[in-house]
């Protein structure tokens, strides 16, 4: 049996209100929210904190990814593999391949429809960083957000949803593009891009189905999701399933999320399948995709470390001419304080486990915890007898604080606090994901893996604390 061992789905703390945008810039907008990515995220830290949840939810037994495949449109870089960030904050072994699959929204189908045929445990992390110009339907509709799915066989852990078969149709035509280096997609117009995409997607349901040996009837819940709204709704009707099966595509409250989308509607999904049940999931980007699939008994033991419903329900406001400055397209009066300074790839590479993974070292002799690791115990002064500690799944509590308005930051001001993690260990670290009103002495924060500056076109990736909610 071939299917999928865990999953985990990310959606940024900040919420964009759509009627801000209209009250803003004269048009546009709409009702409901949608998810944005804060200043110091891109696709390759939401991609790390979907790649943690899904880790952090896989049953005990469950063999390490035999391989790391990583989908976006925005990538942080192109010739750089993005990925290879995200497998040294998970800490995997240097024999586990990272790979980019990137450049289209079907790239995330396509990955995954790619782990579910092949051999041994693939972990598929999708991210995207969905925006438009400002009052377009794109900025309005999009939606940021990762996903990681983990794909194996019943040797490498329990199946939770076994594949069942897929089915493909794929055609060249002009329905949206961009390119390289544009900040908006353009899109040829509605009805013709309807037009294609109901045969490709009828077509491939119907391969998908062969494949599966089901009928349409025998669908409990399908997922039809895609850049062009119109062509998703209208396939829904064609399907042939009951009036039951076609579940929230999020756009009311997440947004549109690229070639993350399949993935955080399918982790969506499974939060509340029961086993048993058959679940499709349908992509229409440059043609159409669909994936078949039947929760197992082993589903009803799992717990995923962070719901999508939970996170859905749990957001902070931000306001538009924050969202536009976050996106570059308005410039804010920066803190009069010198730039940071490119990032160093020497020193990067001589401390990647502290830098990457968030890991310390515990002197063997006292016990004593250090942050950053070091050499030199503390207690003691023993020398070189450490044992790495990681620490990114560790919580703390905020012991003091202090709020500066006066250093550089993209999104002034910054918060710093010195942190006392949970069994030792202390550290002065930023904080994110919050609001100045909010920060006291004694709440509780977790880990989590953010982009500190970008100097030189060289991204500083490093560890923020965000409050535990």
């Amino acid at each position: 049996m071939r299917g999928i061992l865990s999953y985990g789905a990310y959606l940024p703390y900040r919420r964009l209100d759509r009627s801000a945008i209209a009250a803003f810039v004269g048009s546009g907008g709409g009702k409901g929210t949608r998810t944005v990515a804060s200043y110091d995220e891109d696709t390759t830290t939401m991609g790390v904190e979907a790649a943690r949840l899904a880790l952090r939810s896989a049953g005990e037994g469950t063999a390490e990814p035999g391989a790391l495949w990583f989908s976006t449109v925005a990538p942080a870089y192109v010739d750089k593999t993005n990925a290879t960030a995200i497998h040294a904050a998970l800490r995997l072994d240097a024999a586990v391949p990272a790979l980019d699959f990137g450049g289209s929204v079907r790239s995330g189908a396509g990955a995954l429809r790619a782990a579910l045929d092949g051999a041994g445990s693939t972990l598929v992390v999708t991210a995207d960083l969905r925006t438009g110009l400002p009052g377009s339907a794109d900025e309005a509709a999009g939606g940021d957000g990762a996903a990681a799915v983990l794909v194996g066989g019943d040797t490498d852990g329990a199946v939770l949803a076994e594949y069942l078969g897929a089915g493909s149709a794929t055609d060249e035509f002009l329905d949206r593009w961009r390119t390289p280096g544009d900040v908006r997609s353009r899109q040829w117009e509605e009805k013709f891009g309807e037009g294609r995409y109901l045969p490709l997607g009828e077509s491939a349901w119907i391969a998908a189905l062969k494949a599966a040996g089901l009928t349409p009837g025998e669908v409990d819940r399908v997922v039809v999701t895609g850049p062009h709204a119109r062509a998703a709704k209208s396939l829904v009707r064609r399907l042939g399933v009951a009036d039951t099966a076609p579940v929230d595509d999020l756009s009311a409250t997440v947004g549109f999320t690229g070639a993350a989308h399949l993935g955080v509607l399918a982790g969506a999904v499974l939060d509340t399948a029961e086993p048993g049940e058959v679940i499709a999931l349908v992509s229409l980007a440059d043609g159409a995709d669909v994936i078949v699939l039947r929760a197992t008994d082993d589903l009803a033991g799992f717990t995923p470390a962070r719901p999508v419903a939970d996170q859905v329900s749990h957001g902070g406001a931000v306001p538009y001419g924050k969202f536009l400055s976050w996106r570059g397209q308005l410039t804010i009066e920066p803190p009069r304080r010198p730039e940071p300074a490119r990032p160093s790839a020497s020193a990067a590479a001589r401390s990647e486990a502290w830098k990457f993974a968030f890991v310390g070292s515990r002197d063997n002799t006292s016990g004593a915890l250090h942050l950053p690791p070091a050499r030199v115990s503390m207690v003691g002064g023993a020398i070189d007898d450490m044992t790495p500690v990681p620490m990114a799944d560790v919580a703390g509590t905020i012991a003091t604080y202090t709020v500066d308005r006066l250093a550089y930051s993209q999104s002034p001001p910054v918060v710093f606090a010195v942190v006392d993690f949970d069994g030792g260990g202390r550290l002065p670290i930023e904080l994110t994901d919050v609001d100045v009103d909010e920060v006291r002495i004694g709440g509780r924060v977790e880990m989590t893996f953010r982009r500190l500056f970008t100097a030189d076109g060289i991204h500083n990736y490093f560890w923020k604390a965000r409050p535990v909610r």
